[in-house]
């Protein structure tokens, strides 16, 4: 036979595993220090103009 199992506690467990997820993607987010923030928007930027001269205009 199944073992029963406590709703609230699943629940909870569930809502706690979502939180520390959430945390760690806004470490990584909001954690970096001015001058990463300034390197990976340059990174982006450049990423960006590569792809936008690779295109084929019709």
């Amino acid at each position: 036979m199944v073992e029963p199992i406590n709703l609230n506690k699943a629940r909870k467990a569930r809502a706690k595993t979502e939180a520390k997820a959430k945390a760690g993607q806004n470490r990584s987010i909001f954690g970096l220090g001015k001058a990463e923030k300034t390197v990976s928007k340059l990174e982006a930027e450049r990423a960006r103009r590569t792809l936008d001269q690779t295109k084929r205009e019709d």
